[in-house]
């Protein structure tokens, strides 16, 4: 039997992960506001954040981490709905 990974990063696409944050942020703006790099705030798009982060491992670790915090506060808005 196999196991599956608990890591939440685990085969997700850096462009789903940029996609899914652009679109929690309303945009590039604010996600620049979370993350001020260059490639977020100086005439972004999806594909030139792409290349920048592919190329750039201490920003894609600081996406990555902010995609992991995305997902807790996803998590705990719909515990809240619950109750």
């Amino acid at each position: 039997m196999e196991q599956q990974s608990k890591d939440p990063l685990h085969g997700k696409r850096l462009d789903t992960i940029l996609e899914e944050l652009v679109e929690y942020y309303n945009g590039f703006e604010k996600l620049g506001e979370q993350i001020n790099i260059k490639c977020f705030t100086d005439n972004p798009s999806i594909s030139s954040s792409l290349k920048f982060l592919r190329k750039t491992p201490w920003a894609r670790s600081k996406v990555e981490s902010l995609y992991l915090f995305v997902l807790r506060e996803k998590k705990r808005q719909e515990t809240k709905k619950e109750k």
